[in-house]
């Protein structure tokens, strides 16, 4: 448990969970997967401003630091600012070129780094704050919520007019488009000992596993399970899937993700990366 743990900070995923990500477009979900994502798939998920003039927009690792920690869904970042806002911002997006210092506030040493890509594909993700050459952005990481700050150079920057509700007590899910309600679903979400968790989180990736078992497609979010440490050898990280009966839908049954149906899926499939997800109670 304790090597599990020193992996998680250092960002390598357990053995065995290596898969492929499905779009090398900027900032879009799934086309078709090649084989190996089926085993990230079905390990991966749990089953499913105010202050003084920031400094300019360098980070430099703090004193004494090796390499820093990598931002993704395996790792646990602390030391950072947690996210406390219920609402899906402007749709900022941002994507990395390369590998980018984290700091806890402007100007501050990096205590973690960005890859630019995320589970074999590009990283997107939302913007929650902007100073003068910084944004605050969402990471993938635990806890969830974490946050950090990255310099505004060498970034790529999209808008997705897209956002994502989920009513855990209504057991409805909700896509808009441009503050327009284009679709609505009942889904089912997690269980009361393994509860989906609430807040702001954002769409991170996109794997088709080339022999499905239970959905063709799986969209982690930058969210993971509050109860569950590990799901099936991966990370617990939540995520939008299918599921093959109709009966779940409606009711609290899954580990932590939200299982919804075909036509969702199909929909949300073609919305942005680092589109936000609003998770209420």
């Amino acid at each position: 448990m304790r090597n599990q743990r020193a992996q998680r900070r250092a960002g390598v995923p357990p053995a065995g969970s290596l898969g492929v990500f499905v779009s090398d477009a900027p900032p879009r979900a799934a086309l078709p997967a090649a084989g190996a994502a089926v085993l990230l798939a079905t390990a991966l998920v749990a089953g499913c401003g105010g202050g003084s003039e920031p400094g300019p927009a360098k980070a430099a690792p703090a004193k004494g630091a090796t390499a820093l920690p990598q931002a993704t869904t395996y790792t646990t970042l602390d030391d950072l600012p947690t996210d406390t806002a219920a609402t899906a911002g402007d749709g900022t997006v941002v994507h990395p070129e390369a590998a980018t210092p984290i700091s806890a506030k402007p100007g501050a040493p990096a205590v973690a780094e960005l890859p630019s890509t995320q589970l074999k594909g590009p990283t997107w993700v939302p913007v929650v704050e902007s100073r003068p050459g910084w944004r605050r952005v969402l990471l993938p990481s635990r806890p969830n919520g974490v946050t950090g700050w990255i310099p505004d150079t060498g970034l790529k920057a999209a808008r997705s007019g897209h956002v994502v509700k989920v009513d855990l007590g209504d057991r409805k899910m909700a896509l808009y488009d441009a503050g327009r309600k284009v679709g609505a679903w009942t889904v089912a979400v997690g269980a009361p000992k393994t509860p989906t968790p609430t807040g702001r989180t954002f769409m991170l990736a996109s794997l088709a596993p080339a022999k499905p078992t239970y959905s063709p497609l799986i969209l982690p979010v930058g969210a993971h399970s509050d109860t569950l440490d590990t799901f099936g050898g991966g990370p617990g990280t939540v995520a939008f899937h299918g599921w093959p009966s109709k009966d779940v839908f409606g009711k609290a049954v899954t580990h932590g993700c939200v299982r919804v149906p075909a036509d969702a899926l199909k929909r949300l499939a073609k919305v942005p990366l680092g589109t936000p997800v609003l998770v209420t109670a």
